[in-house]
């Protein structure tokens, strides 16, 4: 589409010389302002990176690790043959992980896939809510873990790697802690 505009303008100048004024008037100027308006679609899919670059990004970026690494570990070394006594600890954490693991590599990628979605979610009330309570249950359960891993130490299979997952839960807990400490802020000033 093209559009074509023309104005017609009159201006008065003011010639002075030597103390003497004098006016010229009706001196027309003409400008023509031409437009060209074009449209298209695409269908290419964009890819917010930009997200991955800021705090809560590099946070949930480091929460997933982390949190691959724990449902690997204790995944591996959970002992499906022993008493439900000491099967119960193991499998809460198994439990608690995978479920962050799972809701926060979804915020990711929502915040990936969409620029919007990476403004407004941080506005939010679920994004505050949900890392506060990643946050307590991360640190329930793997308090939980250790107290269980300390007291049945003889009779825990592969106890150093439990206890490495049990650190590595700790470090995602106290992650979860500064993320929910970060929303709540965001969330305040709206």
């Amino acid at each position: 589409m093209s559009y074509s505009t023309s104005v017609s303008a009159q201006r008065t100048v003011v010639v002075s010389s030597g103390g003497y004024a004098a006016k010229r008037s009706n001196m027309a100027n003409e400008v023509t302002v031409h437009r060209m308006v074009s449209s298209s679609t695409t269908s290419a899919v964009l890819i917010n990176v930009g997200y991955l670059k800021t705090f809560p990004g590099i946070l949930k970026i480091l929460q997933i690790i982390l949190g691959c690494v724990i449902c690997g570990i204790i995944g591996h070394y959970i002992t499906w043959t022993q008493q439900a006594d000491y099967l119960q600890p193991e499998l809460l954490v198994l439990i608690i992980a995978a479920t962050c693991l799972i809701t926060t590599s979804l915020l990711v990628f929502s915040c990936l896939c969409s620029i919007s979605t990476a403004s407004i979610m941080p506005k939010t009330l679920f994004e505050s809510m949900y890392h506060l309570v990643a946050a307590g249950l991360y640190i329930s359960c793997f308090l939980y873990l250790i107290v269980f891993l300390t007291d049945n130490k003889r009779y825990i299979v592969e106890y150093e790697m439990k206890i490495a997952a049990n650190a590595i839960g700790l470090v995602n807990a106290v992650l979860y802690v500064v993320s929910s400490i970060y929303s709540v802020r965001t969330f305040r000033r709206g």
